[in-house]
């Protein structure tokens, strides 16, 4: 009777109360202040919003136990100092309408009120109209005493300077579950001087400097320290060393659509940095910019050696109208319109400059010593001291190497000669990568609640086949052995196989539209294509080579028809899902990006369209799924199509250089090979070592 009793109590459902404000305001403080450079980024915008030329910043214990800053802006009034640190008190709008014009970097009236929420902070302020400077104390949003033990917390008159100096004292002393997960003080300085370093960069005129609060000292050297005069160059060479500042230049593009101005400081193919640093700025916010960066990253895979990296300063001017600054609490990204075509004109015109700037280029090569003729034989018959640890490494059989050469990497491989402005542009996708570049790119899956493609995608895996996926994920691509079979040879130890890498890569191609599902990147097609007359040439070509003979009654205008309102009737769908836009009036307006830097056979397009009437079950979720992903596979597969024409000998080589370039290393990467591609010969053993062995025995 107890027990259910008991079991009732639990079941029965909770009360819901209101929680309390201070427990609200700490908990919206903890999304906007993550950590004290989080505190000190919102510090910054808000001395620049007032009009500040010097900006002074001083920290202890990497922002924990002080975080101060001093700039000579326009100062608070003294009657707004008591509503100060409450939320959503703002100077910088009035409507919510505001936003879509908005030129300040606050505006939401939150970071001081959340500051005082989980720190001690103190205010000392000066307008230009004052006599004095008045200083005021907060806690949770109010003003306290500035004295400790007074009673009066209305602000206090004090010296000081016209400006404003805002301490933060003590910065999550009463949230101790935040503090313990921060990293070590010289982890949370160095994010500070991070945050400092972008700022100082890209407000070139604005003398800023960071320092270390010295004990008994007032004197200590700033780690981060510009002029007013300095210019954007001077403040990168002064932070990163005059050894960056030389590989930089300008790049500088004012576009009218879309309407965008694009200022950066960008290093060249010389430049050999080890870590890649890219610092974005969005209508002047410091900011992350995923699509951006992944397109430079890609972009700069094409000049410079394995394993560095560029130097990006960027910064886009945009219409407020197209921006959303308010898409993440601590406005660490914002989201705008057009991104696409924005970030192709960036990379267009870094390709421009990039030509422009690619007459010389210089190579750090290591030459191994030379053995000298003193060097002891290998042979030796030395004998080892009694008790050494090292042992002699057992000899294995001549037919049983795997032959490699660490010096046979050709500079081509490495360093390809960098085209002409034009044919950049031609080869740059809407992620900005070129389509010749042998890069590791990274395709996150998306996140999918649809039971269909849970279960496209464990078959997948189910499907995989142990022994071809450890050929595949540990192949050495030895060349295309015949361009028009579709036929490369690649070398897994002592094998030599031949692969067809167009199957091959028709799978690796439905298995990244089923991983991207919901999330492709979209190409737009400048000018968008009609639909009606891209299907009327697939029918036509089809019929002049007796593909319909005998097959279907129906007239070419049927067919089209019927196709076409297929594929009108589930535009949405595709839209949504596979960013396969149709417009109203029936023009192709863009393709999902399946493999940034790749580009398919467009003339294949008609055929595309008329596969997926013909293949794509539209009245069942999963067959729809599945067969749109096989025929956008087939759509991008390399292999050459009989009903074209065959290609010329330099389209042939860029084909080649793809295959090689980036679908092979992409299928390292990204493919589970199946059960399939050994039922289908897809794959076949030419050799191994130890039978040529037997063979030149026998000679």
């Amino acid at each position: 009777m107890a027990a259910s009793a008991a079991d009732a109590a639990a079941a029965a459902p909770r009360a819901i109360a209101k929680l309390p404000e201070h427990v609200v305001n700490r908990i919206a403080a903890g999304e906007i202040i993550q950590r004290p450079s989080n505190a000190l980024k919102e510090l910054i915008e808000n001395a620049l919003d007032a009009g500040a030329t010097s900006i002074r910043i001083t920290v202890k214990d990497g922002g924990l136990k002080l975080l101060q800053i001093q700039d000579n802006g326009s100062g608070i009034r003294k009657d707004d100092l008591p509503i100060l640190c409450e939320r959503f008190t703002t100077s910088k709008i009035k409507a919510f309408e505001d936003l879509s014009s908005l030129g300040t970097y606050g505006f939401r009236g939150e970071a001081l009120a959340s500051i005082s929420h989980v720190a001690h902070l103190i205010v000392t302020t000066k307008t230009r109209d004052e006599t004095c400077a008045w200083k005021a104390a907060y806690a949770d949003g109010d003003m306290v005493p500035v004295k400790s033990g007074s009673k009066d917390s209305a602000p206090v008159p004090c010296a000081g300077n016209d400006g404003t100096v805002l301490a933060v004292e003590d910065l999550f002393y009463n949230t101790p579950q935040r503090l313990k997960a921060l990293r070590s003080a010289a982890d949370e300085y160095a994010r500070i001087l991070q945050v400092v370093i972008a700022y100082s960069i890209h407000n070139a005129g604005v003398a800023m400097s960071c320092k270390k609060a010295s004990a008994g000292s007032s004197n200590a050297t700033a780690d981060v320290n510009t002029t007013v005069g300095a210019s954007t160059l001077d403040n990168i060479g002064a932070t990163y060393g005059e050894p960056v500042k030389s590989q930089l230049f300008e790049v500088a593009a004012d576009s009218a659509e879309p309407r965008v101005k694009l200022r950066a400081w960008c290093s060249g193919t010389n430049y050999q940095g080890k870590k890649g640093r890219y610092l974005f700025f969005i209508n002047n916010r410091y900011v992350d910019c995923s699509p951006l960066k992944r397109a430079l990253e890609a972009f700069y895979s094409n000049f410079l050696a394995k394993g560095t990296h560029p130097f990006v300063y960027l910064s886009l001017e945009l219409d407020p109208n197209k921006v959303d600054p308010n898409v993440h609490p601590t406005k660490k990204e914002v989201g705008f319109e057009d991104e696409t075509e924005i970030v192709e004109l960036v990379c267009e015109r870094l390709a421009d400059v990039l030509a422009s700037q690619g007459d010389s280029r210089s190579f750090k090569v290591q030459v191994p010593p030379r053995p000298s003729s003193t060097t002891t034989p290998t042979t030796s018959t030395a004998r080892k001291p009694a008790g050494s640890s090292s042992s002699k490494p057992s000899k294995v059989a001549p037919n049983k190497l795997v032959r490699t050469d660490a010096q046979s990497q050709t500079l081509d491989g490495l360093f390809p000669t960098i085209p002409s402005a034009s044919k950049l542009r031609k080869a740059t996708t809407t992620s900005g990568a070129t389509a010749h570049r042998s890069a590791r790119v990274r395709i996150a899956q998306s996140e999918c609640a649809l039971t269909s493609v849970k279960q496209l995608r464990k078959e997948v895996l189910e499907a995989r086949h142990q022994g071809l996926e450890d050929v595949v994920k540990n192949h050495i691509f030895v060349g295309v052995a015949d361009y028009a079979t579709s036929q490369s040879a690649i070398q897994h130890g002592t094998k030599l196989y031949l692969a067809n890498h167009a199957v091959f890569a028709e799978e690796l191609f439905y298995q990244l539209g089923l991983r991207q599902f919901g999330r492709f990147s979209r190409v737009r097609l400048k000018p968008a294509h009609n639909v009606r007359k891209l299907l009327h040439l697939a029918v036509d070509k089809a019929s002049a080579n007796g593909a319909r003979e005998g097959k279907t009654s129906w007239s070419s205008d049927k067919i089209v028809e019927h196709v076409y309102t297929s594929l009108f009737d589930a535009r949405a769908m595709l839209d949504e899902y596979f960013a396969f836009g149709i417009s109203d009036d029936g023009a192709l307006e863009s393709l999902p990006l399946v493999l940034p830097g790749y580009q398919p056979d467009i003339l294949k397009l008609p055929l595309f369209l008329l596969r997926l009437g013909a293949h794509v079950d539209w009245q069942a979720e999963k067959p729809c799924f599945d067969g749109f992903l096989r025929e956008l596979a087939f759509f991008h597969s390399p292999a050459p199509s009989p009903d074209l024409p065959t290609p010329n000998p330099e389209s042939q080589a860029q084909a080649k250089h793809a295959v090689e370039h980036i679908l092979w290393p992409t299928m390292r990467q990204y493919l589970v090979p199946s059960d399939k591609l050994i039922e289908d010969k897809a794959v076949v053993l030419v050799t191994k070592l130890e039978h040529l062995y037997r063979t030149f025995e026998r000679c």
